[in-house]
C-alpha cells in the first residue's frame, strides 16, 4: 500500500503563457505546404475560381503565424498548468470515472472516426450493430423497451421525455388536460426545467423529516391534470425513497406517466430495474454510468428508454435488427429528431466498449464497491470539525453519495466552501464538486467516490480537506486567499459582471483592451 503523499510538497507548474494569439511572428510556418504542378492546376482551376465571390475574404484572417515547435510547447504548457481531473477528484453526481484507454481508441478507428452520417446504412453495418447490441443491454438494465441516443446529456433526455409526453397525451386527446409535471426539491433541476420548457406546469414537493417527500404531498398534488412524475432515487441526498413503487402507482392511478432520471444510477447499478418498479421511461448518461468522457472529452449523451406505449413516440432513426441486417427506422408517430441523426457516436461506442468489459458481474460488483466508498467517505467526514452531512438526524447507510455541509464551519470561522474548495488545491486535489442550484443545503459539497478510485486516493482526499478544515479554524486567512500553489491566485470574477471587460474571441479582445490602451 502506498503512503499518502505529503500535500505540502505540492506547487502547479507556472509558465506565465500568453495567449497563443499573442505568441505568432510574422512569417513563420509549421508547415510549408508545396504549390499544384500546373499540369494539375489547369484543369481544376485557382482557389480563388472555386469558391464563390461572396465567400472571398478581403483580408487574412488573424492567426497567429508559428513553428510547429512552438505550437506543441504552448500546448504541453497549457496542459501542464491545468489540475483539472488530473489530481484526485471524487466528483459527486457526474461519477467521474476512469476513460479506458481501450475506449479511446476504439472510438478513434476509421470505422468510427471517419463515418459520414449520411451514407446508406448498408456501409455502416457493423456500427449500427454496436448501436442496436448497446440499446438491448440497456433494456436489460432498465426492462424498457427501447433506447435512443440522441440526447446530447441528461438535460436533453429529460427535455426528450417531457416532449414524448406531450406527444402521447396529444394522442389521446388529453393534452390540454394534462398540463402538469410533478417533480421534487432534490430531484436534477434539469426536470423541473424541461418540463417548464415544454409547456407544462410544475408543481415541486418539498422534503419532509424522512428526508423526501411524503406520499401524502404526492397524493395532494395529483389530479385529472398530472402529466407526468419526474424524479430520481436515489437523489443527491445519498437518499433512496422506500415508498416510489407506491408513488408510481398513485400518479398511473391518476392517469399520469413516471420518468425515472437514472443520474444516480451507479450505486442500484444491476440491483433494479426502472420498469420493474413501474415506470414508463428512464434516462442514463453515458458520461456518467458508463466510463465515457465528459466536458472535454465529451460531449455527453443522454440514453433515453420507455416502454411499449411510449415507443412510437421516440425521436429517430431507430435501429432495429432485421435478422442480421440493421436498418435504420422511423417511429410511427415520432417527436423528430431532438439532435443530429443517430447522436455521438464515438460517445456511445466508448460506453459499449466498457458495458461489454464489465459484463453484468462487472456491474454488480462496481455498484457494491460504490455504496462501500460511500459510506467509508460517509463514516470519515462526519467527525471532521465544522462538516456535516445533509439530514444529519437521518441515522444509516446512504445508497450512493452524499451531500455534506460546511456551514457549521463558515458561521465559526467565516470561512465559505469556495475558500475550502479553492484551498484543497493548493495540495493537488481537483476543486470539488459542490451541488446542483438551488442550495437546499448550505455551503454544500458532494464527493463521490464511484467504483474506480483506491482507498489510498480516498483517504487522501479525506486528509485534505480535513487539513484544510483545521487551517480554517486555525489561521483562516490562509484559506480565505487561497490558491496559493496555482497558476495564478484566485481569479478576480467581477470583470465577468461587465461586457466592456470580458471578451471572447481576440478580435473582441483585441478591441476592448489593446485598442483602448492607445
Amino acid at each position: 500500500m502506498r503512503a499518502s503523499r505529503d500535500p505540502s510538497k505540492y506547487h502547479a507548474a507556472v509558465w506565465d503563457e500568453p495567449l497563443i494569439t499573442e505568441l505568432g511572428r510574422s512569417g513563420r510556418r509549421g508547415l510549408v505546404v508545396p504549390g499544384m504542378a500546373e499540369e494539375g492546376a489547369e484543369p481544376v482551376g485557382t482557389a480563388n475560381s472555386l469558391v464563390p465571390k461572396s465567400a472571398l475574404r478581403t483580408s487574412s484572417p488573424v492567426l497567429p503565424e508559428m513553428s510547429e515547435f512552438e505550437v506543441f510547447r504552448h500546448y504541453l504548457r497549457l496542459s501542464q498548468q491545468t489540475l483539472g481531473m488530473m489530481g484526485v477528484d471524487l466528483f459527486g453526481t457526474c461519477t467521474m470515472k476512469y476513460n479506458p484507454v481501450m475506449s479511446e481508441s476504439l472510438s478513434r478507428l476509421p470505422q468510427v472516426r471517419e463515418v459520414h452520417p449520411l451514407q446508406d446504412e448498408r456501409t455502416i453495418q457493423g456500427l449500427l450493430e454496436v448501436i442496436y447490441e448497446f440499446d438491448v443491454m440497456l433494456r436489460e438494465l432498465s426492462g424498457m423497451e427501447s433506447f435512443v441516443f440522441q440526447a446530447g446529456g441528461g438535460a436533453d433526455a429529460a427535455y426528450a421525455s417531457v416532449c414524448v409526453t406531450r406527444a402521447y397525451f396529444e394522442s389521446l386527446g388529453q393534452l390540454a388536460q394534462r398540463n402538469e409535471i410533478i417533480t421534487t426539491i432534490q430531484a436534477h433541476p434539469c426536470n423541473a426545467a424541461t418540463a417548464a420548457a415544454g409547456g407544462f406546469d410544475v408543481i415541486t414537493l418539498p422534503l419532509e423529516e424522512s428526508g423526501y417527500p411524503s406520499v401524502e404531498a404526492l397524493r395532494s398534488a395529483v389530479s385529472p391534470r398530472t402529466a407526468a412524475l419526474m424524479v430520481n432515487n436515489p437523489d443527491d441526498m445519498g437518499i433512496y425513497n422506500p415508498h416510489i413503487t407506491e408513488w408510481v402507482d398513485i400518479v398511473h392511478a391518476a392517469g399520469g406517466l413516471c420518468f425515472y432520471d437514472h443520474a444516480n444510477f451507479n450505486g442500484v447499478m444491476g440491483k433494479l430495474r426502472a420498469h420493474e418498479l413501474g415506470f414508463d421511461a428512464c434516462m442514463f448518461m453515458l458520461h456518467k454510468t458508463f466510463g465515457a468522457p465528459k466536458g472535454g472529452g465529451g460531449p455527453a449523451v443522454g440514453a433515453y428508454g420507455c416502454s411499449a406505449a411510449l415507443e412510437p413516440f421516440l425521436p429517430g432513426p431507430l435501429v432495429n435488427n432485421d435478422e442480421g441486417y440493421f436498418r435504420l427506422v422511423e417511429p410511427a408517430q415520432s417527436i423528430g429528431n431532438v439532435r443530429e441523426f443517430l447522436g455521438n457516436i464515438p460517445q456511445i461506442f466508448k460506453a459499449y466498449a466498457w458495458t461489454r468489459a464489465m459484463g453484468a458481474q462487472g456491474i454488480d460488483e462496481a455498484s457494491d464497491i460504490s455504496v462501500l466508498a460511500s459510506n467509508y467517505i460517509d463514516a470519515r467526514l462526519v467527525k471532521i470539525p465544522g462538516v456535516t452531512r445533509a439530514h444529519p438526524h437521518l441515522p444509516g447507510y446512504r445508497m450512493e453519495m452524499t451531500r455534506y455541509s460546511l456551514a457549521t464551519l463558515t458561521n465559526d470561522t467565516g470561512v465559505t466552501v469556495i475558500d475550502v474548495q479553492n484551498r484543497m488545491t493548493d495540495f493537488g486535489i481537483d476543486a470539488m464538486w459542490l451541488s446542483h442550484e438551488p442550495w437546499i443545503v448550505p455551503e454544500p459539497f458532494t464527493p463521490e467516490a464511484g467504483e474506480a478510485w483506491s482507498k489510498e486516493d480516498i483517504d487522501e482526499w479525506i486528509e485534505v480537506l480535513s487539513t484544510v478544515c483545521a487551517e480554517a479554524y486555525s489561521t483562516p486567512d490562509v484559506v480565505r486567499t487561497s490558491p496559493h500553489n496555482q497558476v495564478t491566485r484566485r481569479a478576480d470574477a467581477s470583470p465577468l459582471e461587465h461586457e466592456q471587460a470580458w471578451a471572447t474571441t481576440w478580435r473582441s479582445y483585441q478591441k476592448k483592451h489593446i485598442h483602448s490602451a492607445h
